[in-house]
């Protein structure tokens, strides 16, 4: 096989659709008789609910109906667990997942109790707000640390404070390793509350055919096919009578993979009790108290090493917060765990975390998925040792990387996949290396940063490094098929989000079929076009369903070729597939075009061979045992205006290792993204709670996002180190982008303020141009009071 497609940048197949607008999203969709769906949310970050009124809604003369939790009947109960937790020694962990509608209580601001069903939106919305609820306010418990002390008001009855989840890895001994440290450094670190504002909100259409007695699901999620198993179990209903459908959905970053949302149960059974299509689309204000959020934890982590620089060992104890429930598992607090090991050398490691219940949304992964917060407090604390011991901050880096033949590395602790955290490949020196040639660092430190300081300027650079768990299992799969006339078809269960699967998938299957990318049709996301799959989350899509369709693509042209020799009259080592056609080498004038060898392949008289089959078609699941370690270096030079606390990014640099790309174009896109996504979570966007776990920048308005002012350029480069772990060598990509980018910012921020003394230290996360101010502020005053000391000493 002739790489012809595989690893070119080719422009992406979605984008005709996309830029004309021809792509079909979830509120694009209209259906005969289809009505309108409103809900009824909790303004109360916990109360009890003493009674609902709906006879003012129901008596609305555009309203069909109002169901609260008391109409659920069998569907109310707790949503299934949809990631357990995985096994490790002396794991707690307290299930506690939400209902299609609040029953008794609310939990969190946003939580629905009821919803209100009418001939349009406007007029559902109306109906709604006719809908009178008597709550009971209780004591709230909102922040982290509070929320986690024994007296806290109690978000679940019978769980103590609130403890959601205690786990505790260690490998080798700290407390001896910290003994005999030359320097010991501790910090606390916190890493808030963010969304991730798609474009497109949330949304769920559903229709209940009676005659077929068949569910129809259109929904903006990232994993049909297990909406479908959800869906099955809750409304009673077997898989093979609900068709879920994942159309064009704009972003999800992880916001759209929360299982199960309410309003994906209630929108179905809805349609079910009325026999009606009904449709539900999120708006701006329900996302920002409605759908899942992330980040919020407070590390307190030390780490020790040698007067070397050397890592002998860290221990980082700290606080997650899981939100209200936690149907997600500990998907986020564990990669924050394993994250913290980053691409070093730590021979001991003592981590202990407590995933705690507030009365705030629920917490999920969002782009990065706990890996920022681990990221964040290992390349901190290494920028304050390199600080304390006189060291460069890539050298200290430098000097305590995992060597290139160690690899498979194995770090001793439990993963979120159930496996050992084990690295597959990697070569962080060479990234490292190539990262400080790109942003011209000596030359940086030696000659422009003091020229731009003498001229007053505030200028820095930070550094850093960072690695990144992606193509986990359990599986994924695919099939390819050549249809009669020439095209192949190729469906898998994935769904799409952006990440250019249209492109990638069909990238793969031409170079082994002999066809143009344009001659490859996609399906993704469609639960009767493909029956099995998990999702399209943790950077898996191209690992998993791509190998899938690599070797399901491969069993097709083992069977179109075999068709074509029989029909040329010629072995089949002497078949070439190409431009459609497959071509006996060695007589180039005998062909047989692709559509031509699929109808051979399906006959309409004769017999099929015993042990065969008909078509050219194959269908090949791929279920990795462990994931691939994809990693990466981040530079970025900043100024920063000390009067207003805006921090200005000049150069932007980073060097990304996926193994082999199957597109650089998609890759260097997905990275560009990550990099913008994460500048939001560094310096703008921050969810903010009052005490009464009230929401009080909910809003586009006041919730900061970059847009493409603040968006940098970008200079990006790749090193390649195959994975280990499939046979095209891929990794994963789409979080790359976003995990490292709050420490280098951080640092640099830091070296950018150096002037105004040691003691300001960027410890918290995102940044703002307020608690930048502030921290300037302090240092200013802790400058003057020196300068003060020093006068009077003289």
């Amino acid at each position: 096989m002739t790489n012809r497609h595989f690893g070119a940048p080719e422009r992406r197949l979605e984008d005709p659709k996309l830029l004309t607008g021809r792509a079909v999203f979830t509120d694009d969709i209209v259906r005969r008789d289809m009505l309108f769906a409103a809900f009824v949310r909790s303004p109360h970050a916990h109360a009890a609910i003493r009674a609902i009124d709906t006879a003012a809604a129901a008596a609305h003369p555009s309203t069909v109906a109002v169901f609260t939790a008391a109409d659920l009947g069998d569907v109310l109960r707790d949503v299934p667990l949809v990631v357990p937790p995985p096994p490790i020694d002396g794991l707690v962990f307290n299930k506690r997942t939400q209902r299609a509608l609040a029953h008794g209580k609310v939990r969190h601001v946003g939580e629905p109790v009821a919803v209100v069903v009418a001939h349009s939106r406007y007029e559902a919305e109306d109906a709604a707000a006719l809908v009178t609820v008597d709550y009971d306010p209780l004591p709230v418990a909102a922040e982290l640390e509070a929320a986690a002390h024994a007296e806290a008001p109690q978000v679940h009855d019978g769980v103590a404070g609130n403890v959601a989840a205690i786990a505790h890895q260690m490998k080798g001994d700290y407390d001896a390793a910290a003994a005999q440290a030359a320097v010991v450094i501790r910090r606390r670190f916190t890493y808030e509350h963010g969304l991730a504002q798609p474009l497109e909100t949330r949304g769920v259409i559903a229709e209940w055919d009676s005659g077929q007695e068949r569910l129809s699901v259109w929904a903006s999620t990232q994993a049909p096919v297990s909406l479908r198993g959800g869906l099955a179990d809750m409304l009673g209903l077997t898989e093979s009578r609900i068709h879920v459908v994942a159309p064009f959905v704009g972003g999800g970053f992880g916001s759209k993979l929360l299982m199960y949302y309410p309003e994906e149960i209630v929108i179905p059974w809805v349609a079910l009790r009325l026999g009606r299509a009904v449709k539900w689309i999120e708006d701006r204000a329900e996302h920002f108290v409605a759908t899942s959020q992330e980040r919020g934890q407070i590390h307190d982590a030390e780490i020790a090493l040698d007067a070397n620089g050397v890592i002998l060992g860290v221990r980082d104890h700290f606080l997650h917060d899981t939100g209200a429930y936690n149907p997600y598992g500990l998907t986020v607090p564990i990669n924050a765990q394993c994250s913290v090991l980053g691409p070093y050398v730590i021979p001991n490691y003592d981590s202990r975390f407590t995933a705690v219940f507030t009365n705030k949304p629920i917490v999920a992964p969002y782009r990065g998925a706990g890996r920022q917060h681990g990221v964040f407090v290992i390349e901190r604390l290494l920028d304050l040792a390199a600080r304390q011991l006189g060291m460069d901050v890539a050298e200290i880096r430098r000097r305590n990387f995992i060597p290139p033949e160690a690899f498979p590395y194995r770090n001793g602790i439990t993963f979120q996949d159930f496996t050992e955290l084990t690295y597959d490949s990697g070569s962080y020196g060479p990234i490292l290396d190539r990262l400080l040639a790109l942003v011209d660092y000596d030359r940086f430190r030696r000659e422009e940063q003091p020229r731009l300081r003498a001229q007053g300027r505030h200028v820095g650079i930070g550094i850093v490094s960072y690695i990144e768990g992606t193509g986990i299992g359990p599986y994924e799969g695919a099939r390819v098929r050549i249809e009669s006339n020439g095209r192949v078809t190729v469906a898998t269960g994935v769904g799409t989000q952006g990440q250019s699967h249209y492109t990638t998938f069909a990238q793969i299957v031409a170079d082994h079929l002999g066809v143009p990318t344009d001659a490859v049709d996609v399906v993704t996301g469609d639960t009767d076009r493909f029956h099995w799959g998990v999702g399209t989350f943790a950077s898996r899509g191209a690992v998993v369903a791509g190998n899938a369709v690599n070797e399901a693509a491969e069993a097709v042209r083992d069977r179109l070729i075999a068709v074509a020799a029989e029909a040329l009259g010629c072995p089949a080592a002497r078949i070439v597939l190409e431009d459609g056609r497959a071509v006996d080498r060695d007589h180039p004038d005998k062909t047989l075009a692709l559509g031509d060898a699929a109808r051979r392949a399906n006959p309409m008289r004769g017999a099929v061979t015993p042990g065969t089959q008909p078509g050219l078609e194959e269908t090949r699941y791929f279920g990795p045992d462990a994931g691939t370690t994809s990693s990466g270096a981040h530079a970025v030079i900043v100024e920063v205006d000390p009067e207003t606390g805006m921090v200005e990014i000049k150069t932007y640099v980073v060097v990304h290792d996926c193994g082999v790309m199957i597109n650089p174009m998609v890759v260097e896109g997905q990275v560009r993204g990550g990099v913008v996504q994460g500048i939001g979570n560094a310096f703008y966007e921050r969810m903010v709670f009052d005490a009464a776990g009230q929401p009080l920048n909910a809003t586009l308005a006041d919730y900061l996002i970059p847009t493409a002012m603040e968006a940098p350029t970008i200079t990006l480069d790749h090193v390649t180190t195959p994975s280990r772990q499939n046979r095209i060598g891929i990794k994963g990509v789409g979080e790359a982008g976003a995990i490292p980018v709050g420490p280098a910012f951080a640092q640099a921020v830091e070296d950018a303020l150096a002037p105004l003394g040691p003691g300001l230290e960027v410890l918290d996360i995102p940044l703002s141009p307020d608690r930048l101010w502030r921290l300037v502020d302090r240092a200013k005053q802790q400058c003057g009071a020196r300068q003060i000391d020093a006068l009077t000493m003289t």
